[in-house]
């Protein structure tokens, strides 16, 4: 499995406060959904190159059911097309996660959490597949001026034929231009998920803008080299928080 492009999370917060790490970005923040709200995301992404593409759109739906805690699913709808098939579309893998933050020091600026999350073979493009676990840990650190630092990774539980596990790794860092405009950069690494396949490195830019204290519009995209093979993911969504 290609480290999921389509992780829809923005963790909006007040106009006056900072703008969230994260999402669009493919690396992950510590960061969960604020207690007893709602974040709901309905995301866009793609990954290919040329007529050859995978396309997931969907909802992400997040909330903060417990103090330091977020529970999240994703529920998608994939698109695939190869230069030599039409395109094909059909219901997505849908994902069930839990953030948990076990260390929160504001005085510091650092955060960590752990984010399993299970990946079930529920893709009607895909027969026969079978759950993925990806078992993760990130960290933060806010500096002064309103940059951020997030990255972390982890083990990804990869079952299969031909299938083979995998760490996945990233690295993020933004800054917030204004109240409601954040911009940042990133680069993540993984490694081989089939018996044929290759390591995968990727590197991105995003941004952020909040249009109102309850929405906001995330975009990113950049390019993704396997071998002498580069392709090219990218990424838009609309957040909703209450």
């Amino acid at each position: 499995m290609k480290l999921h492009r389509a992780i829809a999370a923005l963790l909006l917060a007040s106009v006056a406060a900072p703008l969230a790490a994260g999402p669009p970005y493919l690396t992950d923040d510590p960061v969960p959904t604020d207690l007893h709200h709602w974040e709901i995301y309905a995301f866009t992404s793609a990954d290919g190159h040329g007529p050859d593409f995978d396309d997931a759109t969907g909802l992400d739906l997040n909330y903060g059911g417990f103090k330091d805690v977020q529970l999240t699913a994703t529920v998608p709808v994939s698109l695939t097309h190869e230069a030599s098939n039409a395109l094909r579309a059909g219901t997505g893998d849908l994902e069930l996660a839990v953030k948990y933050r076990f260390v929160h020091d504001e005085r510091s600026g650092i955060s960590a959490a752990v984010f399993p999350r299970a990946i079930l073979p529920t893709s009607s493009l895909d027969h026969g597949g079978k759950t993925r676990l990806l078992l993760p840990v990130w960290v933060q650190k806010d500096f002064a001026g309103g940059t951020t630092l997030f990255g972390g990774g982890g083990y990804e539980v990869n079952p299969g034929d031909g299938n083979r596990d995998f760490w996945q790794a990233g690295a993020a860092l933004t800054h917030d231009v204004s109240d409601r405009l954040s911009f940042g950069g990133e680069l993540t690494r993984q490694g081989r998920d089939t018996d044929d396949g290759g390591a995968e490195t990727s590197a991105g830019v995003g941004a952020i803008l909040k249009l109102s204290d309850h929405d906001a519009l995330l975009v990113s995209g950049g390019p993704t080299w396997a071998g002498d093979r580069t392709s090219y993911h990218v990424y838009a969504a609309l957040g909703l928080d209450f």
